[in-house]
């Protein structure tokens, strides 16, 4: 009985909590110990090497994959370029036939040959930007000449776009 008491007894109680708490602090010790001991000198120098070299390699890494965006780049241009040169090689060696020559000057400049009437057709395009209701006699006579050879050359690039004859002129033989 008297170990029974003496196991209830404050002391008892406060030596046994003192033992646990040691042997948990023991116990953290080596614990912190043995993590400590992972990360030597030597670790820590090959840190700082890694580290080093990856800031000294990182600037001439962004210089080259800029260079080679611009590269790409210039590569792309230079190839638009090649086919705007052989378009207009094309374009040449199509104006140096005597057919599309004529052609071109019939439809860009409405000439005709003699016998022929030429007549424009107004299509549906040009005759919505006419300006019906404006006045001509408040502006200079140049201001309208010149409105009129904008609105010409307007319906001209609308009538080539909505399908039209060329630019919407036609020619019949009399």
């Amino acid at each position: 009985m008297a170990q029974n008491r003496d196991r209830f007894s404050t002391t008892t109680r406060l030596r046994l909590l003192g033992e646990q708490t040691a042997a948990r602090v023991y116990r953290s010790q080596t614990r912190r110990q043995a993590r400590r001991s992972r990360l030597t000198g030597r670790a820590a120098l090959l840190a700082l090497v890694l580290c080093t070299l990856i800031v000294a390699l990182a600037y001439p890494t962004r210089q080259y994959v800029s260079q080679r965006a611009e590269i790409a780049e210039l590569e792309e241009e230079r190839d638009a370029a090649r086919e705007r040169v052989e378009e207009l090689r094309d374009l040449k060696a199509r104006w140096k036939d005597d057919a599309y020559a004529e052609q071109q000057i019939r439809k860009r400049l409405h000439h005709l040959r003699p016998g022929e009437t030429g007549f424009t057709v107004r299509g549906a395009a040009s005759a919505r930007r006419q300006d019906a209701g404006r006045p001509t006699a408040d502006r200079p006579w140049y201001a309208v000449l010149w409105d009129a050879v904008d609105n010409a050359d307007k319906a001209d690039k609308a009538d080539t776009a909505a399908g039209a004859d060329g630019a919407g002129t036609a020619a019949a033989a009399r």
